[in-house]
């Protein structure tokens, strides 16, 4: 009888330190991951890394639609010998440079488009200065005709717009300017400045 009583005794004590033990072995537990928490480094604020915007080649104004098709820095001297009138015309030099540019034009409507209605405007650099085209000046080096502001006809191929610019030797980021102006209600075009739509097209300028 005194055995049994000296086992039940022991079986209690072990029970006793098992639970004593696992009460300690969970209060170390809890106690390392506070101290963990406490000691590791937030994780670093995202960094907002500046939002690129996206180059645009075409853009559509009504029923126009616009598309680059080329840039090209032909450099300080415009040669005569390179004009529709290479016979007398004489060079047109700059201390800059002259750049060609050709926009297509598509009618994207149903309807024909009248002339003057769209045409392609100045050029703007990155820091939002403006060169305007070398009209009559540099009439020579462009194609005749020039059909810049000509009759779309619905869904034809796009129309070709050359102009020539002078622009500064240290602008970047060059965009021209479009244009177009809006359909009236009665299918007509009111070439009121106020109602003229611009927008901005990305230039990839090669020599």
């Amino acid at each position: 009888m005194k055995n049994k009583k000296t086992n039940f005794l022991e079986q209690g004590q072990v029970a006793r330190l098992l639970l004593v033990l696992a009460i300690i072995i969970f209060v170390a537990a809890i106690i390392v991951f506070v101290v963990l928490r406490a000691t590791t480094a937030p994780p670093p604020p995202p960094i907002n890394e500046p939002t690129v915007p996206k180059s645009v080649y075409e853009t559509t104004l009504g029923d126009v639609k616009f598309t680059f098709q080329e840039a090209r820095d032909m450099g300080k001297t415009l040669f005569g010998s390179m004009s529709t009138s290479p016979d007398y015309q004489k060079n047109l030099t700059t201390t800059e440079k002259f750049i060609m540019v050709r926009i297509g034009a598509q009618n994207k409507g149903k309807d024909n488009i009248p002339d003057r209605v769209w045409d392609i405007e100045n050029i703007v650099d990155s820091e939002g200065r403006n060169y305007v085209p070398l009209n009559n000046i540099a009439d020579a080096w462009l194609p005749d005709p020039n059909l810049c502001g000509a009759l779309l006809k619905p869904e034809f191929s796009a129309t070709p717009c050359v102009k020539i610019y002078e622009v500064s030797r240290v602008s970047t980021g060059l965009k021209i300017t479009v244009s177009a102006f809006k359909k009236e209600n009665a299918g007509t075009y009111d070439r009121n400045q106020k109602n003229k739509e611009t927008a901005l097209i990305d230039l990839i300028v090669t020599q």
